[in-house]
C-alpha cells in the first residue's frame, strides 16, 4: 500500500471519527437543549396553570357579583310587577263596586222612571179630560161673549190687532224720537264745532237794502228844472230809467223808488250827469240814461271780475262772472246778494277745509248758488235749479251744478259740498240784521204754523211765540194721554219741516194739564 492510500484510509478515519465525535457532542447539547426546553416548558405550564388558576378565580368571581346584579335587578322588576298589579287589582275593585253602585242606581231610576211614567200617564189622562171641559168651556164663553158684544171672534182679534198696531206706532215713534235726539247731540258735537269756527272765522258787514234812493241837491232850483215844463222831464226820466221819481216838501231831496236796485242806481248816475250838465231835456234824458246803462253794464263786470278775483276763484265763464257783477245791485230780504253770496261762498272754503274737503270748489260754489236771482229774462223755474240750469250751460263742475240746485232741496243732494253750500246759507241768513220780512209775510207765516197745529184732534189752542221760533199747543187733557202728547209733538214737528218754509229752527211744545176743580157750598 503506497502512501496515498494511506492517507485516504487516515482522511477517511478522521472523517469518521470526527463524525463520531460531533454526534456525540451534538447529541449530548441536544439533550441539554431538550433539558432546558423542558424545565422551560414545566415552568411555562406552572405559569399558566397559575394564570388560568388566577383567571377562572376572577371570572367566578364576576359571575357570582352579575349573578347578584341581575337577581337584584329581578327581584326589583318582580317588586314593581307586583305592586303595579296589586294597584290595578284594587282599581278593577274599585270599578267593580263602582259598577255594581251604578247598577244598582239606575235600576231603581228605572223603578222610579216607570214609576213616575205610570203618573204621568194618568196625569196627561186627566189634563187630557180637563182640555176637553176647558174647551168647551172657552167654546160656552166665546159664544156668550159673542152674544153680548155683537162682535164675532175674527172681529174682536181684528180690533186686539189694531189697537196693537197702534200702540206700537206710537212706541215705535217714541224710540225713533230718542234716536233721533241722540243722533243730533252726537252729530252737533263736532258739528258746532265747525259752523262756529266757520262763523268766527268770517266777519261780514251786514246792511239792509231799501227799496228807495234819496237824490241830494245842492239847492230847491234844481227840482223845478228835473220837473220841467209840465213834468215833462220827470217823465222822460221815469220812462227811461223805469224808476219813480218822487218830488215832495223834502228840502234838497229827491226819491228815488223802484224795487230793482240796477235800475236806482242808473237813475241816481243818470240825475247826477243831468245836474252837473245842467241840460236837462227828454232828448238828452235819453241819452244820458243810455250811456249810464252802458257804463254801468262795464261797471258789473268789473265788480264780477274783482270779486272772483278777491276770492281766489279761476276759470269762471265770463258770463257768469257778469252774472256775479248784477249780484251787487239785487237784494234777497233787504240783504245785498254780492254780499250775501261772498260770505257765503268764505263758510263754505272755510268749512270744507275743516272738513277735509276741496275749499274752492266749495267756494265757487257758494258765490254762485243765488245767480238764479238774477236772470236776465224771467222764467217760471226757482232760483235754484235755474242757478244749476245756468251753472251747467257755462260748463261750471257738476259738484257745484248739484250744490246750486239742491241749496233749497229742489234737487237731490249727491255731493259733499251740496250740504254745505246749504248750511252757510243758513248761516248767512241767520245772521242778527243780516235780513228782513215783509211784515204782511211774517203773520201769514205765524198764521199758518197755528192752524197748522189746531188742525189735530184734541188740540185746544195754539199760539206762535218767539217771533215764531217757537210753537206751543194746548191740548184737552180727556183726548189726548202723555204718551199720545209725545207723539202729536212729534209729528208737528214733521210737518212743519216737510211743509213749511222757515228760516233757523221752531220748537214745538206739546202742554197737556189735567185739572179737577170743585166746588165746595
Amino acid at each position: 500500500m503506497d502512501q496515498t492510500g494511506m492517507y485516504i484510509i487516515i482522511g477517511v478515519i478522521a472523517i469518521a471519527v470526527g463524525i463520531i465525535a460531533g454526534k456525540f457532542i451534538f447529541a449530548k447539547n441536544t439533550q441539554k437543549q431538550v433539558d432546558d426546553a423542558e424545565a422551560r416548558a414545566q415552568s411555562i405550564l406552572k405559569e399558566a396553570e397559575i394564570r388560568a388558576e388566577n383567571i377562572k378565580k376572577e371570572k367566578q368571581l364576576e359571575a357570582k357579583e352579575k349573578f347578584v346584579q341581575l337577581k337584584a335587578e329581578h327581584d326589583k322588576d318582580v317588586l314593581e310587577r307586583n305592586k303595579k298589579l296589586g294597584e290595578t287589582e284594587n282599581r278593577i275593585k274599585q270599578k267593580e263596586i263602582a259598577i255594581n253602585q251604578k247598577e244598582a242606581a239606575i235600576e231603581k231610576q228605572i223603578k222610579e222612571n216607570e214609576a213616575i211614567k205610570e203618573n204621568l200617564n194618568r196625569q196627561i189622562e186627566v189634563v187630557s179630560h180637563k182640555r176637553t171641559e176647558l174647551e168647551k168651556h172657552q167654546e160656552e164663553h166665546i159664544r156668550r161673549l159673542e152674544k153680548i158684544a155683537g162682535l164675532t171672534a175674527e172681529e174682536a182679534k181684528s180690533q186686539l190687532v189694531e189697537s196693537l198696531k197702534q200702540e206700537a206706532h206710537t212706541q215705535a215713534l217714541a224710540l225713533q224720537q230718542e234716536i233721533i235726539e241722540d243722533a243730533k247731540q252726537k252729530a252737533n258735537k263736532e258739528a258746532r264745532k265747525v259752523i262756529i269756527q266757520s262763523i268766527q272765522r268770517t266777519a261780514a258787514e251786514q246792511t239792509i237794502e231799501n227799496t228807495v234812493t234819496v237824490f241830494n241837491l245842492e239847492s230847491d232850483e234844481i227840482k223845478g228844472q228835473i220837473i220841467g215844463r209840465e213834468g215833462r222831464n220827470i217823465r222822460a226820466i221815469e220812462a227811461a230809467t223805469g224808476v219813480d221819481l218822487i218830488v215832495d216838501d223834502t228840502p234838497e231831496a229827491i226819491v228815488l223808488s223802484s224795487f230793482d236796485p240796477l235800475r236806482r242806481e242808473i237813475a241816481r248816475l243818470s240825475l247826477q250827469r243831468l245836474v252837473a250838465d245842467g241840460r236837462i231835456h227828454p232828448a238828452r234824458i235819453e241819452e244820458v240814461v243810455e250811456k249810464t246803462r252802458k257804463q254801468l253794464e262795464e261797471q258789473v263786470m268789473e265788480i264780477g271780475e274783482r270779486t272772483v278775483i278777491e276770492l281766489g276763484i279761476h276759470g269762471l265763464h265770463k258770463e257768469l262772472v257778469r252774472i256775479v257783477g248784477k249780484m251787487r245791485f239785487r237784494s234777497s230780504y233787504g240783504q245785498n246778494l254780492l254780499m250775501h253770496s261772498r260770505e257765503v261762498a268764505n263758510l263754505c272754503g272755510i268749512m270744507a277745509a275743516e272738513l277735509g274737503l276741496n275749499p274752492k270748489l266749495a267756494k265757487r260754489a257758494g258765490l254762485l248758488h243765488d245767480i238764479g236771482k238774477v236772470p236776465d229774462e224771467e222764467t217760471e223755474l226757482s232760483h235754484a235749479l235755474l242757478g244749476a240750469r245756468l251753472a251747467e250751460k257755462y260748463g261750471e263742475n257738476p259738484a257745484v251744478v248739484n250744490a246750486i240746485g239742491a241749496h233749497h232741496d229742489e234737487m237731490e243732494m249727491q255731493y259733499v259740498i251740496s250740504p254745505i253750500v246749504q248750511a252757510c246759507d243758513a248761516i248767512s241768513g241767520a245772521r242778527p240784521g243780516a235780513r228782513r220780512e215783509i211784515m204782511q209775510q211774517y203773520l201769514q207765516r205765524i198764521k199758518d204754523l197755528e192752524n197748522l197745529a189746531m188742525a189735530y184732534q184734541g188740540v185746544e189752542k195754539a199760539y206762535a211765540i218767539q217771533a215764531g221760533r217757537e210753537l206751543r199747543v194746548i191740548v184737552e187733557a180727556e183726548k189726548v194721554t202723555d204718551s199720545e202728547s209725545d207723539k202729536l209733538s212729534f209729528e208737528i214737528a214733521q210737518k212743519i219741516q216737510t211743509e213749511m218754509t222757515y228760516p233757523g229752527q221752531i220748537k214745538v211744545t206739546v202742554i197737556r194739564e189735567k185739572r179737577a176743580v170743585n166746588v165746595a157750598r
